[in-house]
């Protein structure tokens, strides 16, 4: 196994043992599915709104390129820009390239996975830009020095005494601070930056094809402020976040808001479809829509995996698996974790590397069951390994094993060689990276054709 692979194994066998660490993940997680069917109730008929909901993103990726340049011709007519980005490193040289012709030296960020992605702090603070998350938890995981958690939640794993205690640290305030108190105070810093920045980044939950606008949803209004307040807006969203229709929102605002947070809909919800317009008092004097590919197009061209680009990142699907449950966001290592992560980052990064994360699944079809787009989450995990043995990433000695097994299982007379202890060695010692993490294989003592021989020798008496 890779360094990847076996960083993921050390780090998930130390989290699955960790009882506080399970505690925290379960007790949120709790809470959420205590409120999602209270966000469901408002759906008269559910299985008919994913269905809609995933039709609409089968016509946005069939047409893909036709959908994305209407958004830009849009944006474009109304004073904004558009960038096209095929790697992260080009998404980030578009972005010093503004911040060095606008001057800038501090920067405003709402919640983006994108960004994190593409490790935009990180590269803002080599370059002499301070960097300030504004979404709560991004805030509270910037001030530990961690990457987010989760796709929803991205401090999902501290509780409140460890946030206190983190706050005492960082910020100097009492460790005995509620929750409220410690809002307050994230408030204060935060309110004085937004005034400050001379430039704002956000994401987009959607690109909107046909009036040239991107829509942000969230419960804090940060992204509002990240995007107005700042005289430049950047926003960095990935290709596949595309829908064809303004009309189409009354669909997927509600499914992202009941399958994300268990909402009717997220408190804000804003559509921005360009810079502020004369007349305007409000919005950013340029905007600037920068959309990445970096190895989408690698997932789009595969007729199957396409699907796992209709993903609107609600984070259902973490809150369903059973080993997302047991071992945590960070185990995984990347920026995607979960079902939907261990799918997509093969194909954005390289196969051969995580193929591993395929493996990090029980194939339960929870995931495919919660998923509000009704993607085929665990048959798409299943057409990862298939990939991954027949690109032959898995290595020789695997392959080899295989089709020994496969040549031995065909053949009646070579099975039914010798007892169930010798068939527990042989194979054992065969198979050790399958036993390495699962129990030994055990052959039966007797095989079917000596038992059904005893049965009927058993009759004739």
């Amino acid at each position: 196994m890779n360094e990847t692979g076996s960083t993921f194994l050390a780090k998930s066998t130390v989290k699955a043992g960790d009882i506080e660490h399970r505690r925290k993940i379960n007790f949120n997680i709790g809470r959420y599915n205590a409120s999602v069917p209270k966000g469901k109730a408002q759906f008269s008929d559910l299985m008919l709104a994913r269905e809609r909901a995933k039709n609409l993103k089968w016509r946005a990726m069939e047409t893909l390129d036709q959908q994305l340049e209407e958004f830009e011709m849009h944006l474009t007519r109304r004073g904004g820009r558009v960038l096209w980005a095929e790697n992260g490193e080009q998404a980030l040289e578009h972005i010093l390239a503004i911040c060095r012709d606008k001057d800038c030296k501090t920067v405003v960020k709402s919640k983006s996975m994108v960004t994190e992605e593409i490790h935009l702090n990180a590269f803002l603070e080599k370059n002499g830009i301070q960097s300030i998350e504004t979404d709560l938890g991004e805030y509270i995981q910037q001030l530990d020095g961690e990457p987010p958690y989760h796709i929803v939640t991205p401090a999902m794993h501290k509780s409140k005494e460890d946030i206190a205690k983190l706050f005492a640290e960082k910020l100097g305030t009492d460790p005995k601070l509620t929750p409220e108190q410690m809002t307050l105070v994230a408030r204060d810093v935060l309110r004085s930056k937004y005034v400050e920045a001379e430039i704002g980044i956000t994401g987009a939950n959607f690109i909107i094809a046909d009036t040239g606008g991107i829509a942000l949803t969230e419960n804090e209004g940060n992204a509002r402020l990240s995007s107005g307040f700042p005289a430049t807006h950047i926003v960095i969203v990935g290709l596949e976040k595309v829908i064809p229709s303004l009309t189409d929102l009354a669909l997927f605002w509600p499914l992202l808001a009941t399958f994300g947070t268990g909402q009717q809909v997220t408190v804000y919800n804003t559509i921005i479809s360009g810079p502020a317009q004369p007349g305007e008092t409000d919005g950013p004097k340029d905007m600037i829509v920068i959309l990445l590919d970096n190895g989408r197009t690698n997932i789009l061209a595969s007729p199957v995996q396409r699907e796992s680009l209709y993903c609107i990142r609600c984070g259902s699907c973490l809150n369903a698996c059973p080993v997302y449950k047991n071992i945590g966001g960070h185990a995984y290592g990347t920026t995607y974790s979960g079902p939907i992560g261990s799918i997509i980052t093969p194909h954005l990064k390289d196969l051969a590397e995580y193929k591993h994360l395929s493996y990090a699944s029980s194939l339960c079809g929870n995931c495919t069951e919660v998923c509000p787009i009704r993607i085929n989450l665990h048959e798409l995990l299943l057409e990862n390994r298939h990939e991954a043995a027949d690109k032959g990433s898995n290595g020789w000695k695997e392959g080899f094993a295989w089709k020994v097994w496969k040549r031995v299982s065909l053949n009646r007379r070579w099975m039914n060689m010798g007892n169930g202890k010798l068939k527990n060695k042989l194979v054992n010692r065969m198979a050790k990276e399958w036993t390495r993490h699962r129990a030994d294989l055990d052959f039966a003592p007797k095989t079917f054709n000596e038992m059904w021989r005893e049965q009927r020798g058993a009759r004739r008496i």
